[in-house]
């Protein structure tokens, strides 16, 4: 990890700021998105099976991941990492950073969608050891794509 990133869980206090980045990350222009991402967060602090994370640099909130626990699986929801320090390794930290919960949870794979224009998540999941292993039609709002993607977690042995 990046000396200068902290990775941890999100607090209630952070809503504001991670709600702000997401919107921002994601160039989401619609009315009330920060309102409506707040909502998402607090509802995803009370699952149990949810894990939302924010990265710190300086004492500010720069990147964020939300991911679920299901089963012997994770699905991640969210990458983000603020517009202004993306390409710096945040982004890739995160995505540790759920590989290393999944790991924990002794999960078999990691799934997630990511819009087929995304040339750079694209690589970074791929670089991480992601494939492709579909395509959702129009999964978007805008009606693009979405390739499916998996990470097959090697095998650990049984707990003694």
């Amino acid at each position: 990890m990046s000396p200068d990133v902290v990775i941890r869980a999100l607090t209630a206090s952070d809503l504001e700021a991670v709600a702000s980045l997401q919107v921002a990350a994601f160039a989401d222009t619609a009315a009330g998105a920060v309102e409506q991402r707040k909502a998402s967060l607090r509802e995803d602090l009370a699952r149990s099976w949810a894990r939302v994370r924010v990265a710190e640099r300086e004492s500010a909130i720069v990147g964020a991941s939300v991911s679920w626990i299901v089963a012997d699986e994770v699905h991640v929801l969210d990458v983000a990492t603020h517009p202004h320090v993306q390409r710096q390794g945040i982004g890739r930290e995160l995505v540790r950073d759920i590989i290393a919960l999944a790991r924990s949870y002794r999960a078999r794979h990691v799934y997630l969608e990511v819009r087929r224009s995304n040339g750079a998540a694209l690589a970074l999941y791929r670089s991480v050891g992601f494939a492709s292993v579909g395509v959702r039609a129009k999964y978007y709002s805008d009606d693009e794509d979405a390739i499916e993607m998996a990470l097959v977690m090697p095998a650990l042995p049984s707990p003694p």
